[in-house]
């Protein structure tokens, strides 16, 4: 998709304040400082669209970002953040449970790991999660970049490995340096959109 207009629609923590359109959504998701906005920003060719922030557990909201109004990336709160509050956490948790099952509008989720490490115990915890509920996911393993290029197969078979992937769910190795992986995962989005 060629992407000239993007805006932030809302940034919501309940369902009545979602977007009332019936583009298609797609969710992103993973642990905090995984690189959500990132990935956002290289997918809509924008510097610092979605606020990057090395603070992690920064997103507590659903962020409604509307693509060409014709899509949206909802960003989802970051899992895996000590220093947020058991109760702070609880309610993240059942604002995400209730958007991911129950938003007729969600087409698929990305969900994104650290590629230069193993998938951590919540990153297993979600993508089985995701596969429970039967949501059409993507994984993407961030920060590639930073990983030796010799080591790339070796850091994809452990991902897959960790996660139990199946070939139903794809894995994408993605850079935001090089923009490795961009087409890629634009491919995915646009055949969950119905396009292809």
């Amino acid at each position: 998709m060629e992407v000239h207009n993007v805006d932030l629609t809302i940034s919501a923590v309940r369902p009545d304040q979602y977007p009332k359109t019936d583009y298609p959504e797609v969710a992103l998701v993973g642990r905090s400082n995984v690189g959500k906005s990132s990935l956002t920003n290289t997918l809509i060719n924008r510097r610092n669209f979605a606020h990057t922030s090395s603070q992690p557990g920064k997103t507590q909201t659903l962020n409604f970002y509307n693509v060409e109004d014709q899509l949206y990336f909802v960003d989802v709160p970051g899992y895996g953040y000590a220093k947020v509050s058991k109760k702070e956490r609880e309610r993240f948790g059942q604002m995400i449970e209730q958007y991911l099952t129950k938003r007729d509008q969600l087409c698929g989720t990305i969900l994104l790991v650290d590629g230069r490490h193993a998938p951590t115990d919540d990153d297993v915890s979600m993508c089985q999660w995701l596969t429970y509920y039967q949501i059409p996911t993507l994984v993407v393993a961030t920060k590639m970049d930073k990983v030796k290029g010799n080591t790339w197969n070796r850091q994809e078979s452990l991902i897959k490995k960790t996660l139990g992937l199946s070939t139903q769910t794809p894995l994408v190795l993605f850079s935001a340096v090089s923009k490795k992986g961009k087409e890629t995962v634009w491919q995915w989005i646009e055949k969950q959109m119905g396009m292809k």
